[in-house]
């Protein structure tokens, strides 16, 4: 499986990454150095091939120099019974190294391969299972029991060794072997954790666990503290109970013992409990950095699930939420690419209700001329082309002017200027936007010629239908001449007609490329309605095959009757 999961936001799982990323001022110069420090040593990390070697190398290390702790112990710090006496030093200088190599040969190289061996799935394409999951997790722990395997082993081995010459090496052995053994375990695990982030990332990101996979947060930070804090301090308890069991041990000797001790317990405490703590930060500090960008608006973005604590559990409902989120704005998108953007808007803010209200709008028709030979002699996939680039002209310009796409039927196309939005002047968007419309067509979309007709008044706007199925819609006198006007500008050389009444209220800037003309009486009405047409819109012929008649007896083949009202 590839560590890197696709993702719109960043997905990099190294720890460098999941460590988290913030400027620092000067004064924390100190600690973002100690950071970046441990951040490059772990850039590297991205499967569990190359953590085997870096968690391998610090373990050898940090082993080593516990085994140098231990010498100081009980050598300097403790100086009775000696180490070096004759009848010792056989286990000192012969039995103590050849352990050592053995422990680091023997066992670490088989646990440590034993232990990333579970890892291995990072690198295949196979799911993920409940096991890879739990090994993922259960990683730190498994590395961290060998230090503690070894020691124990190596405390028991040295205190039967040591103590078979004089009892009294056994307590100083058991004390000294046993507090570092402890502290080393814990240091191990905190580091593990951290170097095997990617691992828990990958893990977690294949699905839900079904149970916790990692103590809580206050589990985490009652261990460092015991591990970090409490074990030191039991060794200081342990080195004044033996200084006043010994009476030989002078107060020098316990006064040393006592700085080597407190130095390391405030060291060991401070260390551990910044581990635990940087754990802790760097998921809240993720979270945070995402909230803020969902604050913004941006919901592209998606967090790392690298936390087995209540924090992982925090991250991936974060990522639910958004994934919610973003649902949920496709869901309002796509709702107002059918309905329209403001009858959207509209519908979100205000509560539900059939009927309408009164509005003074303008309303245009669009209608392709000779729809029927041109779906007859084209294929149907160029068809709908030209169709989709008519509407995309028409949509661009409508949207421009504020104008609501009300509905495509067939064809043909209802726009509405003036609600649900309100207006300041909705005759001079429509006629502004269908003679941008007529220009585009004719040079964009030669191919289909359209006829236009547009109209103003006042209309009654709201929802129409029933509470299981309803629509936005204008119904009035306005709608009706405008369709008649689409019909009837299919026989006039420009293609677009208007009534009068809408270019006269108008803006002067509009209405002045606008040219009055005669009086026709439209189907369905009782009066005369003065027609107008634009001064700078292309010419076309005249389609007898849809206008065979006068102007007075218009048909309304275009749409269908329950678009004209």
């Amino acid at each position: 499986m590839d560590p890197e999961r696709p993702g719109p936001a960043s997905t990099d799982p190294s720890p460098a990454r999941l460590a988290g990323e913030s400027t620092a001022s000067p004064r924390r110069l100190p600690i973002m150095m100690v950071r970046k420090f441990t951040d490059d040593l772990a850039a590297s990390l991205r499967c569990g091939s190359s953590a085997r070697p870096v968690l391998f190398g610090f373990m050898m290390i940090s082993n080593l120099a516990g085994v140098a702790l231990v010498l100081v112990l009980v050598i300097v710090a403790i100086p009775t019974p000696d180490m070096f006496a004759p009848e010792v030093l056989w286990i000192t200088e012969g039995v103590l190294p050849v352990y050592v190599v053995m422990a680091m040969t023997f066992g670490w190289v088989w646990l440590i391969k034993r232990v990333l061996a579970g890892l291995r799935w990072e690198n295949d394409n196979q799911p993920l299972t409940a096991k890879d999951q739990c090994n993922a997790f259960l990683a730190p722990w498994r590395l961290a029991l060998v230090p503690v395997v070894s020691w124990t082993i190596g405390s028991a081995l040295f205190a039967v060794l040591y103590g078979r010459v004089s009892y009294e090496y056994v307590p100083k052995i058991i004390r000294g072997t046993s507090l570092s053994g402890i502290a080393l375990s814990a240091t191990c695990y905190f580091f593990a954790e951290l170097m095997l982030r990617p691992a828990a990332t990958i893990a977690l990101g294949g699905g839900q666990p079904t149970r916790r996979l990692a103590p809580s947060v206050m589990g985490r930070a009652t261990t460092s503290w015991v591990l970090g804090s409490g074990v030191p301090l039991v060794g200081i308890i342990l080195a004044v109970a033996f200084a006043m069991s010994q009476q030989h041990l002078t107060r020098n000797d316990l006064g040393l013992v006592l700085l080597l001790l407190a130095p390391a317990a405030l060291v060991s405490g401070v260390l551990c409990n910044m581990i635990a703590a940087w754990l802790t930060a760097t998921s809240v500090r993720d979270l945070h950095s995402a909230l803020k960008r969902v604050e913004s608006g941006d919901l592209d973005c998606q967090l790392d699930v690298f936390d087995g604590t209540e924090l992982g559990e925090l991250q991936r409902g974060f990522n639910a939420m958004v994934e919610g989120l973003r649902q949920r704005e496709r869901i309002r998108d796509l709702f107002g690419r059918h309905v329209g953007r403001d009858v959207a808007a509209a519908a979100e803010d205000q509560s539900f209700e059939l009927g309408g209200e009164e509005r003074c709008v303008a309303v245009l028709f669009v209608d392709i001329i000779g729809s029927t030979r041109l779906v007859t002699a084209r294929p149907p996939a160029e068809v709908v082309r030209l169709f989709n680039q008519m509407f995309a002209v028409i949509i661009d310009e409508v949207s421009r002017r504020n104008g609501l796409i009300n509905k495509f039927q067939g064809d043909g196309t209802l726009a509405i200027f003036g609600a649900p939005i309100r207006a300041l002047s909705p005759e001079t968007d429509a006629l502004g936007a269908v003679r941008a419309i007529a220009h585009r067509l004719a040079n964009e979309v030669p191919e289909c010629q359209a006829a236009i007709g547009v109209a103003a008044g006042a209309v009654l706007a709201g929802n129409v239908g029933a509470f299981e199925r309803f629509e936005y819609t204008v119904i009035s006198e306005p709608v009706n001449i405008a369709a008649r006007l689409c019909e009837l500008a299919k026989s006039d050389p420009h293609r677009v007609l208007s009534s009068a009444e809408t270019v006269q209220a108008s803006a002067p800037d509009e209405s002045q490329h606008w040219t009055l003309g005669g009086h026709t009486v439209l189907r369905d009405l009782d009066r005369l309605t003065q027609l107008a047409s634009p001064n700078d819109c292309p010419t076309g012929p005249r389609d007898t095959h849809v206008v065979e008649s006068l102007p007075a007896q218009i048909r309304t083949s275009g749409f269908p009757s329950n678009m004209v009202r």
